[in-house]
C-alpha cells in the first residue's frame, strides 16, 4: 500500500503522523511510505532520518495526498486540506466529528473511509488510541492551570502548591478518566488539594485507592459540583462521551459562583467543551476570560510536547496502521472488532452512530458498507 504522512497545518500542531521508527516497520512489511518535506522537524525528526529507513520525501501536502492509499496524521483535516482527500482513500487520524459540522459534511462529500482515533474501542471499553494523548493532555492541563493562575497571566495570584503556612490551590477534576486521572496526579505532585468527580462508583473507588492522598474523590452531580465551585482555584474538564458530543457541566450562570481569576481548562474542548462559555483556542492565543474567569481551551494540547507526543501516539498505533495496510481496511476491520469502531464515514456514508445523532444524519451500520 502507498501511505503518506502530510505535514500538519493547525496552529501551532507540531506532531507528525509516525516516527521514523514506524514508518521503517511499515517498510519492511512491503508498504511504499511518503512523507511531506519538513513533516517530522517540529517534532525532532529530519527528513534525513525518515530517508534512513526508506522513506520517500515529497515536496507538497499535494503530492502527499495524491500519491497516497492511506493518509495517516495527527489532527482532523482542515480547510484547506479538505479538497485534496479523495473518494476510497482512508484517512486514519484524530477527528472529532461531533464538534465541527463543516469537517463532517467535508468528509462525507469526498467519500473517503474516515477512520478516528479516537473511537477506536476495545471491549474492555478502554480507547488505546485517544489514551496516550489524554496521559499528555491530563498532564499538561494541571502544568497549564498553575500557569494561568498566576497573577500576571490573569489568575488569583496563587502558587498551586502553596508554601508551609499557606493553604495550596484547590483544584476540581471533572471525570475519573485517563485525562482526568494524569491531571489530578500531575497537580496532586503539585502539591495542590485536589478532588475529582465521576459517575462510576466502581471507577472512584479505585481513584480513591490509586492516587495520593491529597486528591479525595467525589460523586459526580450538579449539586456536588455547584459546591465546589466557590472556593475552587482551578476547574479540569476531562468528560467523554466517545464520539459524541461533550455533555456541558459548567454553565454560564455558574461562572458566578467562583472568584475572579478562577482558571478552567477544557480539555474536552476537541468534543465540543464540558463548560457552556468554552470555544477553542490555539496555542498562540490560549486564553479569554469570561466573567472574571480565565478558560483556557486548546484543542492540540499535546502538540507543544512534540516529540513526547508523536513517539506515544505512534507506539499506540502503529500495529492498526500496519493491519490496514497489510490487509486493506475492510478485512482489517473484519478481524478487529476495536478498529471497526474507528470507522465513522465510508463513501459518503455515516458508520458511527452518535456523530449521525448530533447532526441528524442518516445512520448506515457499518455492517452494511463491508
Amino acid at each position: 500500500m502507498k501511505i503518506g504522512i502530510p505535514k500538519e497545518i493547525k496552529d501551532n500542531e507540531n506532531r507528525v503522523g509516525m516516527t521514523p521508527a514506524g514508518v521503517s516497520e511499515l517498510i519492511k512489511h512491503g508498504h511504499t511510505v511518503y512523507v511531506q518535506h519538513t513533516a517530522g522537524e517540529g517534532s525532532g525528526f529530519s527528513d534525513e532520518k525518515y530517508v534512513e529507513v526508506g522513506a520517500e520525501i515529497l515536496p507538497t501536502i499535494e503530492d502527499v495526498y495524491a500519491q497516497s492509499e492511506m493518509i495517516v496524521k495527527v489532527k482532523e483535516p482542515i480547510e484547506p486540506e479538505y479538497a485534496l482527500i479523495r473518494k476510497g482513500q482512508v484517512v486514519f487520524t484524530y477527528f472529532h466529528f461531533a464538534s465541527d459540522r463543516p469537517l463532517t459534511d467535508a468528509m462525507l462529500k469526498s467519500g473517503a473511509t474516515c477512520i478516528a482515533y479516537e473511537t477506536v474501542q476495545k471491549a474492555d471499553r478502554s480507547l488505546p488510541l485517544l489514551a496516550p494523548m489524554s496521559e499528555v493532555a491530563g498532564r499538561m492541563a494541571a502544568q497549564n492551570g498553575a500557569y494561568y493562575l498566576q497573577k500576571t497571566k490573569g489568575g488569583k495570584g496563587k502558587l498551586i502548591g502553596g508554601v508551609p503556612g499557606v493553604k495550596a490551590a484547590k483544584v476540581l477534576v471533572l471525570g475519573g478518566g485517563t485525562v482526568g486521572e494524569a491531571a489530578a496526579r500531575v497537580a496532586a505532585g503539585m502539591g495542590a488539594d485536589v478532588t475529582i468527580t465521576d459517575i462510576s462508583l466502581p471507577r472512584l473507588r479505585q481513584l480513591e485507592m490509586e492516587l495520593p492522598a491529597n486528591v479525595h474523590t467525589l460523586y459526580s452531580s450538579t449539586h456536588n459540583i455547584i459546591k465546589e465551585l466557590p472556593d475552587t482555584d482551578i476547574v479540569i474538564g476531562s468528560v467523554l462521551v466517545p464520539g459524541d458530543a461533550t455533555p456541558k457541566l459548567i454553565t454560564r450562570d455558574m461562572l458566578k459562583l467562583m472568584e475572579p481569576g478562577t482558571v478552567l481548562v477544557d480539555v474536552a474542548i476537541d468534543q465540543g467543551g464540558c463548560f457552556e462559555t468554552s470555544h477553542a483556542t490555539t496555542h498562540t492565543d490560549p486564553v479569554y476570560t469570561i466573567d472574571g474567569i480565565v478558560h483556557y481551551a486548546v484543542a492540540n494540547i499535546p502538540g507543544a510536547v512534540p516529540n513526547t507526543s508523536t513517539t506515544a501516539l505512534t507506539h499506540a498505533t502503529l500495529g492498526y496502521a500496519v493491519a490496514l495496510a497489510d490487509k486493506g481496511w475492510k478485512k482489517a476491520v473484519e478481524d478487529d472488532p476495536a478498529l471497526a469502531k474507528g470507522v465513522n464515514m465510508v463513501d459518503g456514508k455515516v458508520t458511527f452512530e452518535a456523530v449521525a445523532k448530533v447532526w441528524d444524519l442518516p445512520y448506515t451500520p457499518l455492517e452494511e458498507v463491508l
